[in-house]
């Protein structure tokens, strides 16, 4: 079974930078996507931003283009988000997931998708 280890979350200022990272195992096929998800009190789960490993490809949510940066690292099978210019709106239990095998068809990457879930990482952006 493919297990993922989120890391990274934190507390930091509004303005500030947390990077997040997602370490995928028990991976059978070299093209998967990974995508990051959060959750904050009382709201409902929205997808952030994903990639995919065979292409690169990326995705971001509005909200977080020109903030947020997704990368992957495939001899790691570890993707990272790295988070800047962050505001208290950003706070949220971030969790990676991870579908494989799977390629980029132009659509996204619908939250339909993911067979498997990391844990969830706090992260708070204080004003």
């Amino acid at each position: 079974d493919v297990q993922l280890q989120a890391s990274g979350g934190g507390l930091v200022q509004t303005g500030g930078s947390l990077r997040l990272s997602c370490a995928a195992s028990g991976l059978e096929h070299d093209d998967y996507v990974i995508g990051w998800f959060r959750q904050a009190p009382g709201k409902e789960r929205e997808g952030v931003s994903c990639i995919f490993s065979s292409d690169g490809n990326k995705y971001y949510r509005d909200s977080v283009l020109g903030r947020f940066v997704i990368s992957r690292d495939n001899a790691k099978n570890t993707v990272h988000l790295q988070m800047n210019s962050l505001k208290p709106e950003d706070t949220a239990v971030y969790y990676c997931a991870i579908d494989s095998p799977r390629r980029d068809n132009g659509l996204g990457c619908p939250v339909m998708w993911y067979k498997s879930w990391g844990q969830g990482t706090q992260v708070t952006v204080s004003s």
